[in-house]
């Protein structure tokens, strides 16, 4: 791990703390959803492009010749080290004035995840991780679950309009049919890092994009889960399956749901 990687993570800090209280500061009263629908359950709200923008100015005054890509605007800037922005992830959340949303940004090198950074102000939680450096949940180490039984498992699988529902009804069939308990709760990012930290056993979707991921990947690393092969897929230049889970169910649930793992 480079000094100047180092130092970019700690600088990405100290923005994603702000970046997340701006987002906090603009969440919606609890009640029906306040936001454009842009298709079905899929929400745009005025803190998206808020904090992204935030984030995006703030990183290339910080370092100018970093690449920044983001869900609302894209890829604005090019270079070697890709900074990957989601500003709300978990938007239909937010829209409702509920806490379970984040903020997450991850640093890419190379196309290769080195860095991450998931913050849910609204949860009291951050979650960080640096190649080599481990995984942490504001400030203390955590891992992937022990669970080494399906029977014993929780599952999260996300929900995305641009899966056929005979394929999404088969994969939830095959968590069932392994004795896991299903769960949803909206936020890729947050139920990626719930991997990490052991909250969940796995989390499976099968279109996400890298934004949703690209904070959780070095945490899920640095924390021992194991990850299907979301960017050698596809999910680099646009919407790929992503199956984490923890190192104890990883290869019976591989099986279970068909989704291979590196």
């Amino acid at each position: 791990m480079t000094a100047a990687i180092e130092r970019r993570f700690e600088a990405a800090r100290a923005v994603v703390d702000d970046a997340a209280r701006l987002a906090l500061s603009m969440r919606p009263p609890p009640g029906g959803p306040v936001g454009t629908q842009k298709s079905a359950q899929d929400w745009l709200t005025e803190a998206d492009g808020a904090v992204e923008a935030f984030i995006s100015r703030r990183m290339a005054a910080l370092f100018p010749d970093d690449g920044f890509q983001g869900e609302e605007e894209g890829a604005t800037r090019s270079g070697s080290l890709r900074w990957v922005v989601d500003p709300i992830d978990g938007t239909s959340n937010f829209a409702r004035g509920r806490n379970r949303w984040c903020v997450s940004l991850g640093l890419l090198e190379d196309d290769r995840p080195v860095a991450g950074i998931v913050c849910a102000p609204a949860l009291g939680e951050t979650y960080t991780g640096l190649v080599g450096k481990g995984a942490f949940l504001n400030g203390k180490p955590i891992k992937a679950s022990p669970v080494n039984d399906t029977r014993s498992a929780m599952i999260e699988m996300g929900w995305s309009n641009r899966v056929p529902k005979p394929v999404f009804m088969e994969k939830i069939g095959a968590i069932l049919d392994s004795g896991a308990m299903p769960r949803s709760g909206g936020s890729g990012a947050l139920a990626l890092t719930d991997v990490a930290c052991g909250r969940l056993d796995a989390y499976i979707e099968i279109v996400i994009n890298l934004w949703d991921v690209a904070g959780a990947l070095p945490i899920l690393a640095e924390a021992g889960a194991k990850v299907s092969p979301f960017l050698r897929d596809g999910g680099l230049t646009g919407g790929a399956t992503i199956l984490a889970v923890a190192p104890g169910i990883a290869e019976a649930l591989s099986k279970a749901v068909q989704i291979p793992l590196i």
